[in-house]
């Protein structure tokens, strides 16, 4: 799981790590060679009327985000050891359609005051989220770091409310374990994770270093088929700051727990993987709050030669 999904900032109420992207076998090293996970996201969230958020040039009241999205995250495991671990890099690429509306716009750019509701949608292609990964073998233990950077190429405009691109630098380090019994069938997986953030420049915004927490337990029925349940935890640490930030420090939590399905499969002599997850979202602060489904494909493009 190598894509990470932009959706503004934490200016915005959401964060550059999107939680949930790490589940399943999230340490376990993987065949050597070329892996394509592919990855359709769809997201539903909102808040009160009541809340406020900074969205590019404007300060909205009440957010209703959208957003189905695409990834491409094409990686390689190198089958000589790196200090005992085996290491992989990859590159993550979506595109996708983002849609907000707001209850009411109170602020925009150079001071002016706006009344009513107001809508948003953008189509177009998102930032570029490099990864690397160190991850050691144990028999049944299973232990990775890793570290992941956001750079801002994708669509962004500061005038709307949408936007597919971060505008700023974000980078994203953690370590994770991973419990896989294969005789009794049992599998548990977490990763902790912090990130940085740089300021975004348009908005004079620097968003607030933050903590997030994925996790994922299942059960296998059968030598292909495992069930389960998965969680996240997000919690900024640090406030935002910044001429931009005039809502305060606004710092974010929420946490979110939901079912899961996964499949192991053959085509062409290799093994496939296919992967459904769902998340209810609750205890939201300073962020939209709903659910969120994710279906991922891994195919495996060939073995590395040693």
């Amino acid at each position: 799981m190598l894509a990470s999904l932009p959706a503004t900032a934490d200016e915005g109420g959401v964060s550059f790590w999107l939680p949930g992207q790490f589940g399943s076998f999230a340490a376990v090293p993987s065949e050597p060679g070329w892996t394509l996970p592919i990855i359709y996201y769809h997201t539903s969230t909102d808040a009160g009327g009541g809340r406020l958020f900074r969205r590019g040039g404007v300060i909205a009241s009440g957010l209703d985000v959208r957003a189905d999205l695409a990834i491409l995250a094409p990686s390689y495991s190198f089958s000589t050891p790196v200090a005992g671990a085996q290491a992989t890099l990859g590159i993550a690429a979506l595109v996708g359609r983002a849609h907000v509306a707001t209850n009411a716009t109170l602020t925009g750019p150079l001071g002016a005051t706006l009344t009513g509701g107001q809508t948003d949608t953008q189509t177009g292609f998102g930032d570029l989220y490099p990864t690397g990964s160190l991850k050691w073998n144990r028999g049944n233990h299973n232990f990775m770091t890793y570290m992941m950077a956001g750079v801002p190429v994708g669509a962004y405009s500061a005038d709307r409310l949408a936007n597919l691109g971060t505008n700023r630098w974000s980078l994203d380090a953690g370590a994770g374990y991973t419990y896989l019994d294969p005789k009794k069938g049992h599998e548990l997986s977490a990763v902790l994770g912090f990130t940085y953030n740089w300021r975004n420049h348009d908005t004079d915004y620097k968003s607030g270093t933050s903590a997030h927490l994925d996790w994922a337990a299942s059960q296998f029925l059968s030598e292909n088929l495992h069930l389960g349940l998965v969680g996240y935890s997000y919690q900024q640490i640090s406030g935002d700051s910044g001429s931009g930030a005039v809502l305060g420090d606004f710092k974010s939590r929420v946490s979110a727990i939901g079912p899961q399905i996964g499949y192991f499969f053959p085509i062409g002599g290799r093994k496939w993987y296919a992967n459904l997850k769902g998340y209810y979202e609750f205890e939201a602060k300073n962020r939209p709050e709903g659910w969120n489904v994710w279906l991922t494909v891994a195919i495996p493009l060939g073995s590395a030669r040693k």
